[in-house]
């Protein structure tokens, strides 16, 4: 196998952003013949509804499906899954599922409301979304996991009815993700994927339920899908390439620094991993680890292209200058290989999810910590946050006004609404004066 040659970036070099720059970039730019090819299939499903999602379901799959009434699985069928599982692939899903809903029940938002002197009600009422779609990989690519970590923040959040769809090429499922299902509690499983079924979700036909927003991984087809049907329904997000960025002190293991950057390089091709160091000796030892370890990967050759067009190694002058650079980045994943990483991540501000100390590998995030591992990819962590039970909520305003307060509010409605020539609004609010 060819050695890699991480490429090195110094940030004290003239031209570092430049170069942090291009080798961030990311061409997320949409590929018309398949926003064509995806339209075409949300249009179809609109207009002929079950027919459509089986005909596509049928074409793409590989599947034999005569009727809609086929394309759902019988709850027990979940059951049995579960049954089945070897005690140890159970205990493991359970010791995640129970991990996963107590950090959840710690992110539910609460109403609240306070009174005024003059009695007006001012508060929030939070409610759960009524229905949430649920998409998940299927065939031999199946991640329980994310079954998990999707199912169980709408079900802590309340949410009414929770609706899986999950391809099964021709017919074969996973156990595994059936199971995981069951154990989150999902209502409804429909055996269908790609474009068709965010379509299905998003527009509803007389067999499955139209929901409010829609949620977990895909591929080009249902990314598109989830783009062109957002503001029928909400969505989580479009997610990019998988990504990790380690700080590193230099005195952690280089050979288990190279594995977390393994960790996300083996996604594909195009995910990213960097590692950010002080010293050049350390970036070297790293890379001998890189090379020396590489053979023994299943999917190396991914690994070495995601490295080799995609990865890198970036010197900084202290863990300053990393923390400014991470923040310049803001991956999805942050690992904080240091001595004192309680003091690093006070210098944080943006990141997806951050991993503290030498012994927190990124991939228990991805499993079984508790945290959501859905993650805000290319940067978008500058603004957005992780999955959690608030995206399973709503918020509604509550005003309660008092006589008193009605009129005291009502003479300054009544001056800005005149203010902005809305005569209506000013006399609405002007029948409230005493």
């Amino acid at each position: 196998m060819t050695i890699i040659n991480m490429t090195r970036l110094d940030s004290n070099a003239a031209d570092f952003s430049t170069q942090l720059k291009a080798r961030l970039a990311w061409d997320a730019s949409e590929d018309l013949e398949i926003h064509q090819r995806v339209m075409a299939i949300i249009a179809d499903v609109r207009n002929l509804g079950d027919d459509a999602v089986i005909e596509y379901t049928n074409r793409f799959d590989q599947c034999q499906f005569k009727k809609a009434a086929e394309l759902e699985l019988d709850k027990e069928v979940l059951q049995q899954a579960w049954n089945s599982l070897s005690a140890e692939k159970a205990d493991a899903l359970q010791t995640a599922a129970n991990r996963i809903r107590a950090y959840a029940e710690e992110q539910k938002m609460q109403s609240w409301q306070y009174t005024e002197e003059d009695g007006t009600i001012l508060g929030q009422q939070v409610t759960p979304l009524d229905k949430a779609g649920l998409y998940v990989p299927g065939g031999k690519a199946a991640y329980p996991s994310s079954v998990l970590m999707n199912a169980i923040p709408a079900k802590v959040a309340g949410v009414g009815e929770l609706i899986m769809v999950v391809p099964t090429p021709q017919g074969e499922s996973n156990p595994m993700v059936l199971a995981a299902a069951y154990l989150a509690g999902v209502d409804r499983v429909f055996t269908i994927g790609g474009a068709q079924a965010v379509a299905a979700l998003a527009y509803g036909t007389k067999t499955i339920p139209a929901v409010d927003k829609i949620v977990g991984p895909g591929n080009i087809y249902v990314a598109t899908a989830k783009k062109l049907v957002y503001g029928q329904v909400g969505i989580d997000m479009i997610a990019g390439p998988s990504e990790i960025l380690v700080i590193c002190d230099g005195e952690t293991d280089p050979n288990w620094i190279a594995m977390d950057l393994f960790s996300q390089a083996e996604h594909d091709e195009n995910a990213q991993a960097i590692l950010i160091a002080e010293q050049d000796e350390f970036l070297d030892q790293v890379e001998q680890s890189i090379n020396k370890l590489l053979p023994e990967m299943e999917r190396a050759e991914i690994i070495k292209t995601s490295l080799t067009t995609r990865g890198a190694f970036i010197k900084v002058k202290d863990l300053d200058k990393a923390a400014e650079v991470a923040n310049l980045i803001a991956p999805e994943h942050l690992e904080l290989s240091v001595a004192d990483p309680e003091s690093l991540c006070r210098k944080i501000r943006n990141a997806g999810a951050i991993f503290m100390g030498r012994y927190t590998a990124e991939a228990l995030g991805d499993y079984c910590a508790g945290p959501n591992h859905v993650l805000p990819t290319s940067s978008t962590a500058r603004y957005s946050s992780p999955l959690g039970v608030y995206d399973f909520q709503k918020r509604s305003s509550l005003i309660n006004c008092s006589a008193a307060g009605a009129d005291r509010l009502a003479r300054t409605a009544s001056v800005l609404a005149r203010g902005e020539s809305l005569t209506a609004h000013a006399r609405s609010a002007e029948y409230r004066i005493k």
